[in-house]
């Protein structure tokens, strides 16, 4: 289901939407959207980093045998 959204533009700006006959609303939900996808791969990298963070906390040792232990399980 579709929401309305509305937006405020000085006259000028509204004059060369109309002069090019621009899609505000295709532009609008194009720039949304790529907005949304650079926050959202931004949230990830932050996570990346978080994480890495935390698992160089954990020493090799404890690593390979959590390994091991993993494989001897199978």
């Amino acid at each position: 289901m579709s929401e309305v959204l509305t937006i405020r533009v000085d006259k000028a700006l509204k004059g060369k939407i109309r002069k090019y006959k621009l899609s505000v609303s295709k532009i609008t939900r194009q720039a949304l959207e790529e907005e949304i996808k650079k926050r959202e791969r931004q949230e990830l990298v932050d996570t990346i980093v978080e994480m890495k963070t935390l698992l160089q906390k954990i020493p090799d040792e404890e690593i390979i045998k959590a390994i091991r232990e993993s494989r001897d399980q199978r």
